[in-house]
């Protein structure tokens, strides 16, 4: 039997001055954490028996589907280099040298260790499929550690990897983890999104995040009110009400209009009384690369255009130029690929590379402005903008691709219900890798007819500790703050340190204490796993000891013990009932299903 009185939960009554989110506050004051250095945390016992129940029902739905490994957190420099991302991961990779001078690096991930043992050790189609997972301690040089457990340099991670023989195959192992995932984070209480995402450094065709919608999240996700839609904000579409175009002036053509002074566009728009919409926003970019083997650096000029109320997108422009680094235009730069001032850019006489071309400027035509004309924009000329502008007669764009950001309220692009826009933060995330890995690290195997042919692979991962978070934080936004500006949670029952709480509200009484150990016997013999606050102390600390760690149920031994009764606290419905002591067990067992 677990005893409060003989646990180490060190609880704080105040909130830390450097804790921001409700997680952060509460994991430090609950004692689930203690902080080592920027990025770095200790997980004391009640933080440790909550990540142990997440990765329990991580484990138990991923066994269904694949095999557990245990991999090294320190890596050579050559498995890295082989795939292209000992560079490529920058700054964020842990570096070291052992005694010998040879390089080495602390695993951000692991698709690299994973693809050589398949590599060394698949030889046939008969070996396919195959779903390998791991939970391992990741390593990350986090700029800006920050959230607690949202933003560290140190975390627990489940990454598996799939190998298939073909694109079928990897759709079937994509989907399997789709559906472990939902039951995962369902059966940790969690309230989701699974969103259409980007697959940044890590590559692939198609990638899906599962998100949680809170203010403590770094990322912005857009869905529709029933779930049908949702994406990252870097991948989200909507649909446009359409757009009446101006009428023509003069005779149709391009004409210079004066704009003394007037360099945004509601400046242009207010001069020369036209709406957002019908003017035409300049967003002059330089996407850079990270240096070649021989240290040369590769630049260009990235030229979007965009209706004059829309914001561009940075990340969708960046898929246009994949792993380069986007940037605004220097001066310098604006004037080498524009002739003309910030404040008065446009299409006229900028001149667009082909998209086959490595260099020269890739001039984008935002989607939105596809097939419209007579628009304003800017005339790269010093206080001028032109009037009767149109895409295609008066300027040639390399491509026509979406690159703004959707706004809330805007219809979603499948069933047109008004999008939801906020703040989010991912707990998981699975990617179709394709061939980039098992490609480039020469993994082969010999299909039916003899024939050498590479596998195709996936990747997919949970963040162990953001699941902990998430919880909290999606129980603190519901239930708000008491009385004393403090945030007020309880966990779900399934991850809870201990979904309940047998507290004796006056240990020195014998009838209290004894039925205090009778109620906690009789629920661990039903399977509940249960805390038991034998502690000396008043009541009311008691409670809010079990109310600070989360305990989403708490049975009250108290005054009514005189008629046979006890308080069942549900904190997760906030409803507090009396029933006897033998209906204890029934009534929590069914609670907790």
């Amino acid at each position: 039997m677990q005893r409060w009185s003989k646990l180490f939960i060190p609880t704080l009554r105040d909130v830390p001055a450097d804790a921001e989110v409700a997680s952060h506050q509460l994991l430090l004051r609950a004692g689930y954490i203690r902080q080592l250095g920027a990025g770095i945390y200790s997980y004391l016992p009640l933080g440790t028996r909550a990540l142990n129940k997440v990765i329990a029902i991580v484990r138990e739905e991923m066994d269904k589907i694949g095999q557990e490994f245990f991999l090294p957190a320190l890596h050579p420099r050559e498995v890295w280099e082989e795939s292209g991302r000992w560079t490529g991961m920058g700054d964020n990779m842990f570096r070291l040298k052992d005694r010998k001078g040879a390089d080495l690096a602390l695993g951000m991930t692991h698709e690299e260790v994973m693809t050589s043992i398949a590599r060394n050790e698949i030889r046939s189609y008969k070996q396919l499929p195959q779903i390998w997972y791991q939970i391992q301690t990741k390593f990350r040089d986090e700029p800006r550690p920050k959230s607690g457990l949202l933003r560290v340099r140190q975390f627990t991670m489940k990454d598996s990897y799939s190998f298939d023989m073909d694109a079928a195959g990897l759709d079937v192992s994509y989907d399997l983890h789709d559906a472990a995932y939902r039951r995962i984070f369902t059966r940790c209480g969690l309230k989701f999104v699974a969103v259409d995402a980007d697959s940044g450094a890590m590559g692939g065709s198609q990638s899906q995040e599962f998100m949680v919608y809170t203010e403590a999240g770094e990322d912005w996700i857009a869905s529709s009110p029933d779930g049908t839609y949702a994406a990252n904000i870097e991948k989200a579409t909507s649909r446009l009400a359409p757009v009446t175009d101006l009428a023509a002036s003069g005779d149709g053509l391009p004409e210079m209009v004066h704009t003394p002074e007037q360099r945004t566009i509601d400046d242009v728009g207010a001069f020369l009384g036209v709406a957002r919409e019908h003017q035409m926003k300049t967003m002059a970019m330089t996407a850079t690369w990270p240096a070649d083997k021989k240290g040369h650096v590769r630049s260009r000029a990235v030229v979007a255009f965009l209706r004059g109320d829309h914001m561009l997108n940075e990340a969708k422009l960046g898929l246009l130029v994949s792993g380069a680094e986007l940037r605004p235009m220097v001066p310098q730069e604006i004037d080498a690929a524009f002739h003309a001032p910030a404040g008065y850019l446009g299409p006229l006489g900028v001149q667009a590379a082909a998209e086959s071309e490595e260099d020269g400027t890739l001039v984008v035509l935002d989607t939105a402005l596809s097939g419209r004309q007579n628009l304003i924009a800017g005339a790269n000329r010093a206080e001028y903008h032109l009037r009767n502008v149109t895409p295609f007669r008066d300027f040639q764009p390399t491509l026509v691709a979406d690159v703004r950001n959707i706004l809330e309220g805007e219809p979603d692009p499948l069933s047109g219900q008004p999008l939801r826009l906020g703040k989010a933060v991912e707990i998981g995330h699975i990617f179709k890798l394709g061939y980039k890995y098992s490609q480039s690290m020469g993994a082969r195997v010999l299909d039916r007819n003899g024939k050498e042919v590479t596998p195709i692979m996936g990747s997919y991962g949970i963040g162990i500790e953001r699941v902990l978070t998430a919880a909290i934080e999606q129980s603190a936004a519901h239930m708000g703050k008491n009385d004393r500006g403090e945030w007020s949670y309880a966990l779900p029952a399934a991850i809870a340190p201990f979904p309940v709480v047998v507290t004796v509200t006056k240990q020195s009484d014998t009838a209290f204490a004894e039925t205090g150990e009778a109620v906690a016997r009789d629920l661990i013999s039903a399977g509940v796993d249960v805390l038991l606050d034998d502690r000396d102390g008043s009541a009311g600390m008691k409670f809010k000891d079990a109310d600070l760690i989360g305990a989403p149920y708490r049975i009250n031994i108290g005054k009514k013990l005189a008629d046979g009764l006890v308080e069942l606290v549900d904190r997760l419905h906030g409803t507090t009932v009396e029933i006897g002591v033998d209906g204890v067990v029934p009534a929590l067992t069914a609670l907790l299903g």
